[in-house]
């Protein structure tokens, strides 16, 4: 039974955290991610519902505007309640008020992802989302992984790292580029450089000297964004290539300088997640030895006016 339900403080930050790494391995997730998502994204809305029972949060709703998208009238809900509390009407509550605060914000059509189990495929069926697309994450242990050679660059484009740009706006041009035909449910098709620059460009897991960017006569034609904890996990935030550069191998160069600079530094652990569509990703990723560790399910509801 839940006590109660309220807007997360900051006193809710490192349960949180201590709640989502337990759930999703496979996230990198921190107290100072979560603190900038609710106070330095705008764009977004971002916001966070918690659920007390038993003396300590249960559950987390974490909701907001898909911004990026050109289509209006776009968020998202996503769910995570502890173990020991599921079955016992928490997630229940911590949805039907997400959704509130959605429709409050504009929201006409809610994705939520949702686990590849049973008991979380049927919790979100019964409340009307129906599945989209699959997702599925990748898992590579640095610490023993020995990564294949090095690819060539190709003649005339040189690798860097994000921290070398002196200004982002080639990075973003790249990321929009790529993203026009990336699989997935919604689309990155209209975002501001300013936008863009506060959502990726400051966020705090983010880590430039790790992220590897591909570039010719100026242009950044291939790059690989590197999203850590600070201390041992890394996660892929995208891995893209222009449309007239593919088929060049700079998926494969851009990542590969990324993961060996990641375990160098000591990361040990490193995460992707691919659309289960997407096979020329998926097979770059196996090609570093990344292997399944889980999968989740991209859900959608129109909710009420």
């Amino acid at each position: 039974m839940v006590s109660t339900l309220r807007a997360a403080g900051p006193s809710d930050l490192a349960p949180v955290v201590d709640l989502l790494r337990a759930a999703r391995p496979h996230l990198v997730v921190t107290p100072e991610l979560l603190d900038w998502q609710l106070h330095g994204k705008p764009a977004e809305r971002f916001g966070m519902l918690v659920a007390e029972a038993g003396g300590g949060v249960a559950g987390v709703a974490r909701t907001g505007l898909l911004h990026e998208s050109a289509e209006p009238g776009l968020g998202f809900v996503n769910l995570v309640v502890r173990p020991g509390q599921r079955g016992r009407g928490v997630g229940s509550a911590l949805l039907a008020a997400a959704e509130e605060r959605l429709v409050g914000l504009g929201v006409r059509r809610a994705y939520a992802r949702v686990v590849d189990e049973p008991a979380a495929l049927a919790f979100a069926e019964r409340r009307g989302y129906r599945s989209g697309r699959r997702n599925v994450i990748l898992g590579l242990d640095l610490a023993t992984a020995v990564l294949p050679a090095a690819p060539a660059p190709p003649a005339g484009v040189r690798l860097g790292t994000a921290a070398e740009l002196a200004d982002p706006r080639p990075l973003y041009e790249a990321d929009l580029a790529a993203a026009a035909d990336e699989p997935g449910d919604v689309g990155m098709d209209e975002i501001s450089f300013a936008d863009w620059r506060a959502a990726y460009w400051h966020r705090p897991d983010l880590d430039r000297a790790l992220s590897t960017v591909a570039t010719a006569d100026g242009v950044v034609v291939a790059f690989s964004l590197a999203l850590t904890d600070g201390r041992d996990r890394y996660l892929s935030g995208m891995t893209g290539t222009r449309s007239g550069w593919r088929g060049r191998g700079l998926a494969r160069l851009v990542k590969h300088a990324s993961l060996r600079a990641a375990g160098s530094a000591g990361f040990r652990w490193a995460s992707t997640i691919n659309d289960a569509g997407n096979d020329a990703m998926r097979t770059v990723n196996a090609w570093f030895g990344y292997r399944p560790v889980a999968a989740e399910w991209r859900h959608l509801r129109t909710l009420p006016a």
